[in-house]
Protein backbone atom coordinates (compact mmCIF):
# COMPACT_ATOMS: atom_id res chain seq x y z
CA UNK A 1 0.00 0.00 0.00
CA UNK A 2 1.04 3.53 -0.67
CA UNK A 3 0.52 5.99 1.30
CA UNK A 4 -0.44 9.13 0.05
CA UNK A 5 1.83 12.43 0.57
CA UNK A 6 0.96 16.21 0.90
CA UNK A 7 1.14 17.70 -2.65
CA UNK A 8 -0.33 21.12 -1.32
CA UNK A 9 -2.35 23.14 1.43
CA UNK A 10 -4.65 25.18 0.35
CA UNK A 11 -6.28 28.19 3.03
CA UNK A 12 -8.40 29.56 0.44
CA UNK A 13 -9.50 33.63 0.39
CA UNK A 14 -12.87 35.63 1.09
CA UNK A 15 -15.05 36.20 -1.83
CA UNK A 16 -18.45 37.51 -2.55
CA UNK A 17 -20.78 36.30 -4.67
CA UNK A 18 -24.54 35.80 -5.75
CA UNK A 19 -26.12 38.94 -4.07
CA UNK A 20 -23.81 39.25 -1.53
CA UNK A 21 -23.39 36.31 0.26
CA UNK A 22 -20.13 36.18 1.68
CA UNK A 23 -17.65 32.73 1.99
CA UNK A 24 -14.28 31.24 1.51
CA UNK A 25 -13.48 29.80 -1.64
CA UNK A 26 -10.50 27.16 -1.61
CA UNK A 27 -10.27 26.43 -4.99
CA UNK A 28 -11.35 27.63 -8.28
CA UNK A 29 -10.84 27.94 -12.05
CA UNK A 30 -6.86 28.75 -11.43
CA UNK A 31 -6.62 25.09 -9.90
CA UNK A 32 -8.56 23.31 -12.41
CA UNK A 33 -5.87 21.06 -13.56
CA UNK A 34 -5.02 20.12 -9.99
CA UNK A 35 -8.32 19.40 -8.67
CA UNK A 36 -9.37 17.43 -11.46
CA UNK A 37 -12.07 16.35 -12.07
CA UNK A 38 -13.37 18.73 -9.30
CA UNK A 39 -13.97 23.04 -10.11
CA UNK A 40 -14.53 24.33 -6.61
CA UNK A 41 -15.22 24.25 -3.31
CA UNK A 42 -16.74 26.83 -1.35
CA UNK A 43 -17.07 26.89 2.59
CA UNK A 44 -20.10 28.93 3.71
CA UNK A 45 -20.39 28.73 7.29
CA UNK A 46 -21.18 31.88 9.50
CA UNK A 47 -23.10 32.96 12.43
CA UNK A 48 -24.11 36.55 11.06
CA UNK A 49 -27.61 36.21 8.70
CA UNK A 50 -25.81 39.65 7.12
CA UNK A 51 -23.17 37.41 5.59
CA UNK A 52 -25.71 34.81 3.86
CA UNK A 53 -29.87 36.35 3.71
CA UNK A 54 -29.34 37.99 0.00
CA UNK A 55 -28.74 34.64 -1.32
CA UNK A 56 -28.18 33.41 -4.65
CA UNK A 57 -31.11 34.63 -7.09
CA UNK A 58 -31.94 33.21 -10.60
CA UNK A 59 -28.54 32.22 -12.63
CA UNK A 60 -27.71 29.60 -14.69
CA UNK A 61 -25.83 26.31 -15.12
CA UNK A 62 -24.50 24.12 -17.83
CA UNK A 63 -21.97 21.25 -18.27
CA UNK A 64 -21.53 20.68 -14.33
CA UNK A 65 -22.79 19.14 -10.84
CA UNK A 66 -23.29 21.25 -8.25
CA UNK A 67 -23.25 19.50 -4.79
CA UNK A 68 -24.45 21.12 -1.72
CA UNK A 69 -24.10 19.62 1.69
CA UNK A 70 -25.71 21.46 4.46
CA UNK A 71 -24.66 21.09 8.52
CA UNK A 72 -26.38 23.72 10.02
CA UNK A 73 -29.83 25.81 8.62
CA UNK A 74 -31.71 25.79 6.30
CA UNK A 75 -31.42 26.45 1.64
CA UNK A 76 -34.38 27.49 -0.12
CA UNK A 77 -33.97 26.39 -3.91
CA UNK A 78 -36.17 26.73 -7.03
CA UNK A 79 -35.83 25.90 -10.74
CA UNK A 80 -36.82 26.19 -13.98
CA UNK A 81 -37.94 22.92 -14.19
CA UNK A 82 -40.48 23.35 -11.41
CA UNK A 83 -38.47 21.73 -8.45
CA UNK A 84 -38.77 23.32 -4.98
CA UNK A 85 -37.57 22.42 -1.96
CA UNK A 86 -35.38 22.73 1.00
CA UNK A 87 -31.99 21.81 2.44
CA UNK A 88 -31.89 21.32 5.86
CA UNK A 89 -29.48 20.53 8.40
CA UNK A 90 -27.46 17.62 7.23
CA UNK A 91 -28.94 17.22 3.82
CA UNK A 92 -27.41 16.86 0.39
CA UNK A 93 -28.54 18.12 -2.74
CA UNK A 94 -26.59 16.51 -6.09
CA UNK A 95 -27.50 19.30 -8.85
CA UNK A 96 -26.56 17.93 -12.17
CA UNK A 97 -27.17 20.92 -14.46
CA UNK A 98 -26.25 19.11 -17.82
CA UNK A 99 -27.56 20.77 -20.90
CA UNK A 100 -29.24 23.91 -18.57
CA UNK A 101 -30.84 24.74 -15.83
CA UNK A 102 -31.64 28.28 -14.26
CA UNK A 103 -31.96 28.20 -10.29
CA UNK A 104 -32.01 30.06 -7.36
CA UNK A 105 -30.33 29.29 -3.85
CA UNK A 106 -31.51 31.28 -0.85
CA UNK A 107 -29.88 30.58 2.21
CA UNK A 108 -32.18 30.81 5.31
CA UNK A 109 -30.03 29.94 8.48
CA UNK A 110 -31.52 28.29 11.12
CA UNK A 111 -33.31 30.11 14.56
CA UNK A 112 -30.14 31.42 16.07
CA UNK A 113 -29.19 33.07 12.65
CA UNK A 114 -26.50 29.97 11.62
CA UNK A 115 -26.14 29.05 8.36
CA UNK A 116 -23.29 26.45 7.95
CA UNK A 117 -22.49 24.49 4.47
CA UNK A 118 -20.09 23.61 1.60
CA UNK A 119 -20.69 23.62 -2.13
CA UNK A 120 -18.51 21.68 -4.50
CA UNK A 121 -19.13 22.12 -8.38
CA UNK A 122 -17.70 18.81 -10.49
CA UNK A 123 -16.77 18.97 -13.67
CA UNK A 124 -18.76 16.25 -16.59
CA UNK A 125 -16.97 14.74 -19.35
CA UNK A 126 -17.70 16.05 -22.92
CA UNK A 127 -20.06 13.03 -23.26
CA UNK A 128 -22.71 14.12 -20.49
CA UNK A 129 -22.34 18.06 -20.91
CA UNK A 130 -25.68 18.36 -22.49
CA UNK A 131 -27.29 15.57 -21.10
CA UNK A 132 -30.87 16.13 -19.33
CA UNK A 133 -30.49 18.05 -16.01
CA UNK A 134 -32.12 16.40 -12.73
CA UNK A 135 -31.84 17.26 -8.79
CA UNK A 136 -31.26 14.08 -6.42
CA UNK A 137 -32.21 15.61 -2.77
CA UNK A 138 -30.95 13.47 0.43
CA UNK A 139 -32.04 14.00 3.34
CA UNK A 140 -29.59 13.65 7.11
CA UNK A 141 -31.58 9.95 7.30
CA UNK A 142 -30.27 8.76 4.16
CA UNK A 143 -26.70 9.13 4.61
CA UNK A 144 -25.43 6.08 7.00
CA UNK A 145 -23.08 6.31 9.66
CA UNK A 146 -20.65 4.15 9.86
CA UNK A 147 -18.98 3.79 13.63
CA UNK A 148 -15.88 2.51 13.97
CA UNK A 149 -14.63 0.96 17.44
CA UNK A 150 -12.70 3.91 18.21
CA UNK A 151 -15.53 6.26 18.10
CA UNK A 152 -15.21 7.29 14.66
CA UNK A 153 -17.92 8.09 12.60
CA UNK A 154 -18.10 8.36 9.28
CA UNK A 155 -21.32 9.81 7.57
CA UNK A 156 -20.68 8.28 3.69
CA UNK A 157 -22.65 10.53 1.17
CA UNK A 158 -20.68 8.93 -2.22
CA UNK A 159 -18.57 5.68 -1.87
CA UNK A 160 -17.96 2.84 0.60
CA UNK A 161 -16.92 2.46 3.88
CA UNK A 162 -16.04 -0.53 5.63
CA UNK A 163 -18.50 -2.39 3.34
CA UNK A 164 -21.43 0.53 3.60
CA UNK A 165 -22.67 2.52 0.60
CA UNK A 166 -23.63 5.80 0.40
CA UNK A 167 -26.69 6.93 -1.26
CA UNK A 168 -25.36 8.79 -4.33
CA UNK A 169 -24.26 6.31 -7.09
CA UNK A 170 -23.98 5.83 -10.98
CA UNK A 171 -22.05 9.25 -10.92
CA UNK A 172 -19.42 9.35 -13.84
CA UNK A 173 -16.71 10.77 -11.62
CA UNK A 174 -16.96 7.63 -9.41
CA UNK A 175 -17.31 10.49 -6.57
CA UNK A 176 -16.26 9.40 -2.51
CA UNK A 177 -17.77 12.18 -0.45
CA UNK A 178 -17.44 11.47 3.19
CA UNK A 179 -17.90 13.76 6.33
CA UNK A 180 -15.12 12.06 8.74
CA UNK A 181 -15.38 12.40 12.47
CA UNK A 182 -12.16 11.42 14.68
CA UNK A 183 -12.07 11.52 18.58
CA UNK A 184 -8.95 12.72 20.42
CA UNK A 185 -5.96 11.47 19.07
CA UNK A 186 -7.07 7.96 17.05
CA UNK A 187 -6.07 7.60 13.55
CA UNK A 188 -7.82 7.43 10.69
CA UNK A 189 -6.71 4.85 8.04
CA UNK A 190 -8.69 4.64 4.30
CA UNK A 191 -7.91 2.89 1.34
CA UNK A 192 -7.86 5.27 -2.01
CA UNK A 193 -7.83 4.24 -5.71
CA UNK A 194 -4.47 5.05 -7.01
CA UNK A 195 -5.13 7.69 -10.16
CA UNK A 196 -8.07 9.48 -8.49
CA UNK A 197 -7.81 12.89 -7.39
CA UNK A 198 -8.10 13.04 -3.22
CA UNK A 199 -8.80 15.89 -0.99
CA UNK A 200 -9.62 16.32 2.42
CA UNK A 201 -10.50 19.46 4.18
CA UNK A 202 -10.54 20.51 7.80
CA UNK A 203 -13.87 21.67 9.06
CA UNK A 204 -13.39 21.52 12.86
CA UNK A 205 -10.49 20.65 15.52
CA UNK A 206 -6.70 19.66 14.34
CA UNK A 207 -4.83 16.85 12.46
CA UNK A 208 -1.54 15.61 12.01
CA UNK A 209 -1.15 14.48 7.94
CA UNK A 210 1.90 13.35 7.14
CA UNK A 211 3.75 15.33 9.20
CA UNK A 212 1.97 18.60 8.95
CA UNK A 213 -0.47 19.86 11.40
CA UNK A 214 -3.76 21.07 9.95
CA UNK A 215 -6.70 23.01 11.45
CA UNK A 216 -10.10 24.21 11.12
CA UNK A 217 -9.97 25.67 6.99
CA UNK A 218 -7.50 23.98 5.65
CA UNK A 219 -7.24 22.07 2.76
CA UNK A 220 -5.05 19.08 1.91
CA UNK A 221 -4.36 18.13 -1.69
CA UNK A 222 -2.69 14.59 -2.00
CA UNK A 223 -0.68 13.01 -4.10
CA UNK A 224 -1.32 9.75 -5.60
CA UNK A 225 -1.73 6.62 -3.78
CA UNK A 226 -3.39 3.61 -2.59
CA UNK A 227 -4.60 5.11 1.27
CA UNK A 228 -3.79 8.22 3.43
CA UNK A 229 -3.50 8.27 7.07
CA UNK A 230 -4.87 11.13 9.22
CA UNK A 231 -3.71 11.41 13.31
CA UNK A 232 -6.33 13.05 15.19
CA UNK A 233 -5.19 16.08 17.47
CA UNK A 234 -5.96 16.65 21.10
CA UNK A 235 -9.05 17.56 20.70
CA UNK A 236 -10.53 15.27 17.68
CA UNK A 237 -10.61 16.38 14.22
CA UNK A 238 -13.80 16.83 11.46
CA UNK A 239 -13.24 16.51 7.86
CA UNK A 240 -14.70 16.28 4.52
CA UNK A 241 -12.89 13.93 2.45
CA UNK A 242 -13.55 13.66 -1.45
CA UNK A 243 -11.92 11.71 -4.43
CA UNK A 244 -12.92 11.31 -7.96
CA UNK A 245 -11.75 9.96 -11.25
CA UNK A 246 -9.91 12.97 -13.21
CA UNK A 247 -11.54 13.90 -16.71
CA UNK A 248 -8.26 15.20 -18.52
CA UNK A 249 -10.15 17.10 -20.81
CA UNK A 250 -9.84 20.83 -22.03
CA UNK A 251 -12.03 23.35 -19.78
CA UNK A 252 -13.36 26.24 -21.01
CA UNK A 253 -15.14 28.14 -17.75
CA UNK A 254 -16.77 31.44 -17.80
CA UNK A 255 -18.67 32.47 -14.38
CA UNK A 256 -21.78 29.61 -13.95
CA UNK A 257 -21.06 27.41 -17.42
CA UNK A 258 -18.45 25.06 -18.02
CA UNK A 259 -17.95 23.35 -21.32
CA UNK A 260 -14.37 22.29 -23.41
CA UNK A 261 -14.21 25.21 -25.54
CA UNK A 262 -14.67 28.89 -25.77
CA UNK A 263 -17.47 28.43 -29.07
CA UNK A 264 -19.48 26.16 -26.76
CA UNK A 265 -19.47 28.89 -23.68
CA UNK A 266 -20.26 31.98 -26.48
CA UNK A 267 -23.26 29.22 -27.39
CA UNK A 268 -24.27 28.75 -24.12
CA UNK A 269 -24.54 32.15 -23.71
CA UNK A 270 -26.26 33.41 -26.52
CA UNK A 271 -28.90 31.07 -25.89
CA UNK A 272 -28.84 32.50 -22.21
CA UNK A 273 -29.63 35.64 -23.75
CA UNK A 274 -31.73 34.64 -26.39
CA UNK A 275 -34.17 32.15 -24.37
CA UNK A 276 -33.18 29.24 -26.08
CA UNK A 277 -30.82 28.16 -22.95
CA UNK A 278 -33.25 25.59 -21.19
CA UNK A 279 -33.40 21.82 -23.62
CA UNK A 280 -35.54 20.09 -21.15
CA UNK A 281 -38.74 20.25 -20.14
CA UNK A 282 -40.18 21.12 -17.09
CA UNK A 283 -41.29 18.18 -14.98
CA UNK A 284 -44.96 16.49 -16.09
CA UNK A 285 -44.73 18.80 -19.33
CA UNK A 286 -43.78 17.48 -22.58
Amino acid sequence: MMQRTIRQVFKGHPVTEGAGVKLRRLFSNYETELFDPFLMLDDFRSDNPEDFLAGFPWHPHRGIETITYVTMGDVEHGDSLGNKGVITTGAVQWMTAGSGIIHQEMPKGDAQGRMHGFQLWANLPACDKMMDPRYRDITEADIPVVRRPDGTTIKVIAGTVDGTKGPMDEIVIEPEYLDCALPPDSVFLHPTRPGHTVFAYVIGGGAEIDGMTVADRDLVLFNDGSQLLVQAGGTGVRFLLLSGAPLREPVAWRGPIVMNTEEELDIAFEEYRNGTFIKHAPEGKA
